[in-house]
């Protein structure tokens, strides 16, 4: 993957110095008069972050999960390491560093934070020595989140075992990840956190809103089915988002609806569509969102009255993602 680490900014340093590298690089930047921290307290960090780019990661998309953990430090301030294995590693140092920094104002003209990036290109030779590289990059005493992105197998990532062991969250995309990611052993199963989920939010708070204005008892007596119908962009969100409607419904105890997905045979303009079907025919309810032009509707009847009602959708922004996975 030599083309990802050379696509990423930043500078070039040894690997073997890169705290003093990182010092160097403030003072050279304020020097030439660009934006640098003023004191310790402006680089302090909050969380260490580490981002695996896995084989199966383009250069187009290794630049914006970059940008993507960009706008995640400015919310929380991070020291991040990103990872980057490479394919082919003939004639190629086993181990490269890049640095890369830069500076923003917080909530006052006064709030300055600068938030510290290392890249690491390695290679398989390298693999062995690469978790005591990560570990000398990160701070010290701050709780330490993965990401996990475009891996190739479970069991690959697996054998990085002490960033699954260590990290208090470990985040994946389902909608990209393996078949099994979800159902695989993991050293810490509790640690997953799918970022499909966390986009889900202002769905599932949308959902939950309408619906607890009703009884339990009301939503789920008589319930029959419930069907998610879905476009193909979004076939990994409905998967999770039916996964947490079965738990919600869970709770009315002893209910034997079935729950079933229902992609859509042709282009529609929606992205989900939303039925609970009932015996007989004194209660519906049904619900459809369109995520590309931020518009649903609730239709209900639960014996008083049709209730219909516009609604906003939309899916949360990468960075606010993983802002989501990591602390929620």
């Amino acid at each position: 993957m030599p083309d990802i680490f050379d696509a990423l900014p930043g500078l070039e340093a040894p690997v073997g110095s890169i705290a003093k590298s990182l010092s160097q690089m403030w003072a050279d930047t304020a020097a030439a008069g660009g934006p640098a921290p003023a004191s310790e307290d402006a680089t302090a960090t909050q969380v260490n972050f580490v981002l695996h780019l896995g084989l199966n990661t383009t250069v187009e998309d290794a630049v914006a999960q970059f940008q993507t953990v960009v706008e995640f430090s400015k919310r929380c301030p991070s020291r991040v390491v990103v990872l980057c294995p490479l394919i082919d590693d003939n004639g190629l140092p086993d181990m490269r560093a890049k640095l890369y920094g830069e500076c923003y104002l917080g909530k006052s003209k006064s709030d300055k934070r600068c938030i510290e990036f290392v890249m690491l290109s390695y290679t398989r030779r390298a693999r062995q020595f690469l978790e005591d590289q990560v570990s000398i990059c990160l701070s010290t005493d701050l709780p330490l989140y993965y990401w996990a992105h475009r891996f190739t197998a479970s069991a690959k990532l697996a054998d990085y075992h002490y960033l699954l062991t260590t990290a208090k969250r470990v985040l994946i995309d389902s909608s990209i990840a393996p078949a099994d990611v979800l159902s695989y052993p993991w050293p810490r199963p509790e640690s997953l956190r799918d970022l499909v989920y966390s986009r889900l939010l202002p769905i599932r708070q949308g959902l939950g809103q309408f619906l607890s204005r009703y009884p339990m008892s009301v939503l789920c007596t008589d319930l029959q089915t419930v069907t998610l119908g879905h476009d193909v962009p979004h076939a990994a969100e409905a998967k999770v988002l039916l996964e947490w409607l079965k738990g919600r419904i869970a709770l009315c105890g002893n209910n034997r609806a079935v729950f079933s997905l229902a992609p859509f045979a042709a282009a529609q303009a929606r992205s989900f569509a939303l039925t609970f079907a009932y015996a007989g025919a004194k209660k519906k309810f049904s619900w459809q969102g369109d995520v590309a032009r931020g518009s649903a509707l609730f239709e209900a009847n639960f014996g008083s009255g049709r209730t219909t009602l516009p609604a906003a959708v939309s899916l949360l922004s990468p960075d606010a993602a993983l802002n989501d996975a990591m602390f929620f």
